[in-house]
């Protein structure tokens, strides 16, 4: 990023003038100061903002003195404004080639994998493959379910384990995404299944924060310890 490199050229440029502040930082209030700094560049790195910070500096201290500023207050909103929407779009345009990307990556995925031994394809396209057997009651969709379960995408990136936690998951199997609704309903307690869940069957384009993209084709599996009843 354009400011790490300024920051770090101008660190090593001034580095006698650095060490020098570092012995006369005594004070509550320059220490202070000086963490501020620190954490407001901490910011504008992370959020990747291409900052020449000559120009930072300038606009802060005349900003901070009171003193007059080269844009009026007016025309500062108007390019923060200005460059939101540049990012907000440019953000649109990389998570639509994400979506694009993932949805072929699925489509091949799915393509491949119903033809393995032991998976079967319903209408909707969910695809599954029956680990053990169960010989208990199965769900209905009004149903609430008791069930173990592991989570991952296609690459193997496990992003949510029932395992993990240590406990299984209790809820009603109409209040989760389609492709468990439909899945879960096809088991019987005890059972075990492997469900392969194509995106438009999970949580589609808007996909979830975290590792689930856009149009992501997820895999889970499945133990159906209960079914409670709606």
């Amino acid at each position: 990023m354009r400011i790490r490199r300024i920051f770090v050229a101008a660190v090593v440029a001034g580095a006698v003038s650095v060490s020098a502040m570092a012995d006369e930082l005594q004070t509550p209030e320059e220490r202070l100061s000086y963490t501020i700094g620190m954490d407001v560049a901490n910011m504008m790195a992370d959020q990747g903002l291409d900052i020449d910070l000559d120009i930072f500096f300038a606009g802060f201290s005349a900003q901070f003195q009171g003193e007059d500023t080269l844009l009026s207050q007016e025309e500062a909103d108007a390019e923060r404004t200005a460059y939101i929407e540049r990012r907000q779009q440019e953000l649109e345009a990389e998570r639509g080639q994400e979506a694009q990307r993932n949805l072929e990556a699925g489509q091949a995925f799915l393509a491949e994998n119903r033809g393995r031994d032991g998976v079967t394809e319903t209408a909707s396209g969910l695809q599954y493959r029956v680990v053990e057997e169960g010989h208990g009651r199965s769900p209905a969709a009004t149903d609430r379910v008791t069930v173990h379960y592991r989570g991952t995408l296609i690459d193997g990136t496990e992003f949510d384990s029932s395992y993990s936690r240590g406990e299984p998951a209790t809820f009603p199997l109409n209040g989760v995404i389609p492709g468990w609704t439909e899945g879960v309903q096809l088991m019987s307690e005890g059972a075990t299944f492997e469900f392969f869940i194509p995106a438009d069957l999970a949580y589609g384009e808007q996909g979830r924060p975290g590792p689930i993209g856009p149009n992501s084709t997820l895999i889970f599996q499945v133990e159906l310890l209960e079914v409670h009843g709606d």
